[in-house]
């Protein structure tokens, strides 16, 4: 099944744009859990299991599980394996490198780990992203609007007789690229009114991945209504530090989801 069809199946089941990040971080998950042997995986798998009818689809980043090293990597097959077949799963690694290296990164995430999705850098251009597109029914999220502060010392440099903002000429390159209709983008919700411009350049097919909401302040509103289709689709909210840690108790479950709940709730309120 392709990437947008399983998407638009969970947006419809759960009514929901909402995706959970699982960025597992030692330092923050209850303490409890760090005297157990599978504590991580536990930490996890209840993650998983208080969200599965609030979610559009999940993201990993996957800095989080390989920093762990051999048990990172256990780690993260396990959750993989874990979350329901019927959602999708962006394994985030940003990934960026000539096309020889590309196709391993791209089977790593998509044949290893059995990814629905992942992230990649358009710096190096089109040949380092063509091993990632060959998977026609994956999605692969672009980055053109980061949501950091320092997005701005590249993106908005102004290329070109017109003076076109880069992250705008990324975003026309994204839709020229968007031949087997497995292109995404990612801006971030802290820019929202350049997602609004990306969301016109790009069109209504591809989805964005919208991160920079909860912990980096982004403007949840706008994002919504900007980054949506004309359907009210298309559009992933990604939240991952204000959900997974909302408590750090022997209860952070029910925490979590009553984080996850509301904001699920606030996101539909603006579609």
């Amino acid at each position: 099944m392709r990437f947008t069809d399983k998407l638009n199946k969970m947006i419809e089941k759960n009514n929901s744009l909402l995706c959970v990040g699982l960025d597992v971080d030692t330092k923050k998950i209850p303490p409890h859990l760090l005297k157990k042997e599978d504590g991580l995986f536990t930490f996890n798998k209840k993650i998983i299991d208080v969200t599965t009818d609030l979610v559009c689809c999940y993201k990993i980043n996957m800095a989080f599980y390989e920093s762990l090293g051999q048990k990172g990597v256990e780690l993260l097959t396990k959750t993989m394996e874990y979350i329901p077949r019927e959602i999708p799963v962006i394994l985030d690694g940003k990934r960026g490198d000539i096309g020889n290296t590309a196709e391993h990164y791209a089977y790593e995430v998509f044949d290893l780990y059995k990814a629905d999705a992942t992230t990649v850098n358009p710096y190096m251009g089109l040949d380092s992203i063509k091993p990632f597109l060959n998977y026609r029914d994956k999605c692969i999220f672009i980055l053109c609007r980061t949501s950091n502060p320092s997005a701005v010392d590249f993106q908005n440099l102004l290329v070109g007789e017109k003076k076109t903002p880069l992250y705008e000429i990324v975003a026309g390159k994204i839709r020229e690229w968007n031949e087997k209709k497995n292109c995404g983008a990612v801006a971030g919700a802290t820019y929202p009114e350049d997602l609004k411009k990306i969301r016109f350049i790009i069109g209504d097919d591809v989805p964005l991945l919208i991160p920079g909401v909860g912990k980096q302040g982004g403007n949840l509103e706008k994002s919504v209504k900007y980054g949506v289709n004309s359907e009210g689709k298309n559009a992933i909210i990604n939240s991952s530090r204000s959900i997974l840690y909302a408590n750090n108790s022997e209860e952070f479950a029910f925490f979590s989801r009553k984080a996850a709940e509301a904001l699920k709730d606030e996101i539909n309120k603006y579609r």
